[in-house]
């Protein structure tokens, strides 16, 4: 079972930083193609930045130029660095990994941790 367990989330006021990791069980970032996703209030869930094993990376147009996505194979961590945060990056961001294995696709979520951007 593919485990990941989100951190580092918290409250910050508009303009500042957080980063977030996501711990991931077993040596699956070279293979899985991971992302962070967010869900505020009332709203869906939207992809926020993904990174394929070859660090190829996307990036949500609301997003681009202030959050940064990153993995360390090593320690089997992926980050999203966070920039400039404005009130509505206010969500509870989730991580993900997701693969295609013999034509199923194939999704694993943490439980996600809040980040508040709030005065």
């Amino acid at each position: 079972q593919v485990q990941l367990v989100e951190s580092g989330g918290g409250l910050v006021q508009p303009g500042g930083s957080l980063r977030l990791s996501c711990a991931v069980s077993g040596s699956i970032l070279s293979i899985y193609t991971m992302g962070w996703y967010r869900q505020a209030p009332g709203k869906q869930r939207e992809l926020v930045a993904s990174i394929t094993s070859g660090d190829i990376t996307n990036y949500a147009d609301s997003v681009k130029g202030r959050f940064t996505i990153s993995r360390d194979d090593v320690k089997n961590t992926l980050y999203l660095q966070m920039n400039s945060l404005k009130p509505e990056d206010t969500a509870v961001y989730y991580c993900n990994a997701a693969r295609t294995r013999w034509g199923l696709p194939l999704s694993y979520w943490g439980r996600g941790t809040q980040v508040t951007v709030s005065s």
